[in-house]
């Protein structure tokens, strides 16, 4: 039997991320972390960079939220030795799309959690085939996706169907949240992910 949750801050405003976690019978309220994501250096490696950047967004929710469990992930695009993030304007979200069109990259999330004084983190790849796409299909994707807020320009749901040709490792991965790496470290703070279906 498991004892009472504690209070659950979900440091992140995402709506998917919002949208997994309440898959799962378990009161939480989502926080925005005051973090730079910027002061993470790119030379690291991808599961790297992902860590660091969810660990910081983690250690700016701890002062005000030290009796809570605190969940916080970070999702990262890569191909190449070269990072892709949110774009920061529509012809940025063309070239990405561009640059990851009819090619493998992957895509890594971080999950980071804190409990009881104690830090887990979890990277998980997973990996994206785009199909070849033409210039107007990419720009159409543009003007009729939502496309600002995702890592590498693009999502994995909805039309962003039509950009994907196949995966090979977690879908929810590339969803921004990964549910198996999520259970595993709660699993490593004493609960039980199953417990609330």
């Amino acid at each position: 039997m498991n004892s009472p949750l504690p209070d659950i801050i979900l440091g992140s405003t995402s709506p998917r991320r919002k949208e997994i976690l309440s898959f799962f019978h378990i009161p939480f309220k989502q926080v925005s972390p005051d973090f730079d994501e910027d002061s993470v250096p790119h030379h690291l490696d991808p599961d790297t960079y992902a860590v660091e950047i969810a660990k910081g967004k983690l250690l700016s929710l701890i002062p005000k939220h030290q009796d809570s469990l605190i969940i916080t992930a970070d999702t990262v695009v890569y191909k190449e030795g070269l990072y892709f993030g949110k774009p920061k304007n529509e012809e940025e979200a063309a070239f990405f799309l561009n640059s990851l069109q009819g090619s493998w990259h992957s895509v890594i999330s971080a999950v980071c959690l804190y409990y009881k004084g104690q830090i887990v983190t979890q990277a998980e790849e997973t990996r994206v085939h785009f199909n070849f796409l033409a210039n107007e299909e990419i720009l159409k994707y543009i003007s009729f996706a939502k496309w600002q807020d995702k890592a590498g320009g693009y999502s994995i749901q909805d039309s962003g169907g039509l950009l994907v040709n196949r995966i090979e490792g977690c879908f929810y991965n590339v969803l921004g949240f990964p549910i198996n790496t999520f259970r595993y470290l709660l699993k490593e703070v004493g609960i039980d992910l199953w417990q609330f279906l």
